[in-house]
């Protein structure tokens, strides 16, 4: 699904969000900035977006991002190499749940609307933080459902019917867009995956609504190690 919509999936997102999506992802980059991480990994990375965006604000040494759909990686590679940057940023195919690098390999880990296509989302999050070193920050952006009644009337409709409906107007796969109303639906938000995040062993979990709870900022962190007597 996410190859036959890659070569607008940067345009659609733009559109349908009206660009407030740049300003989620500076959110969530920027949580970083305290740990100053030098080898970022960026899973579910699409066609690069989070990871271009976090080596602008972050200048890291190494971003390596991660995903499933090789379109999109293509795509992605594409726009790592128009930019002009200190940073060594690799684009990998490779799966969330199952990821191909060893155990506490990364300063930090970010995914940016992936966790809900996750087949097992208590897997794939331990995963992650298995490849996380000690005290190291994940941080998660994510769909979540408005609480407010005028916000979350105004969400399942455009979700619902006016984002699929522009997408047909792009000639952009309408299912695909649907999918995302579905998969954001049936995500787990707010409190509920804070609980999930505890349950899969991270600590100092924290959630944030954005934008009138139309997505959420999630942070946890790999426990440190304690040394034993």
């Amino acid at each position: 699904m996410f190859d036959v919509i890659a070569g607008k999936y940067d345009f659609m997102n733009r559109a349908l969000s009206l660009g407030i999506d740049v300003g989620w992802r500076k959110k969530a980059i920027n949580l970083f900035k305290r740990d100053k991480p030098q080898h970022l990994l960026d899973v579910a990375t699409g066609t690069g977006d989070m990871a271009l965006l976090a080596a602008k604000l972050l200048q890291p040494q190494k971003i390596t991002g991660i995903d499933i759909s090789e379109k999109m990686l293509e795509i992605g590679r594409q726009k790592v190499a128009a930019q002009k940057g200190a940073t060594q940023i690799d684009l990998l195919p490779g799966d969330g749940e199952t990821i191909n690098f060893g155990t506490d390999t990364f300063d930090g880990v970010m995914v940016a609307f992936g966790v809900r296509n996750f087949e097992n989302l208590e897997q794939g999050l331990a995963e992650i933080k298995r490849v996380m070193r000690p005290g190291a920050l994940l941080v998660i952006l994510e769909f979540s459902r408005p609480k407010w009644v005028v916000a979350k009337t105004f969400y399942d409709v455009y979700m619902g019917m006016v984002a699929p409906q522009l997408a047909g107007l792009f000639r952009q796969n309408k299912q695909a867009y649907q999918y995302l109303n579905n998969s954001a639906k049936a995500f787990p938000d707010r409190e509920k995956f804070v609980q999930i995040l505890n349950r899969a062993g991270y600590s100092d979990t924290t959630f944030k609504p954005l934008s009138l709870g139309i997505c959420s900022i999630y942070t946890g962190r790999k426990p440190l190690l304690i040394a034993s007597k």
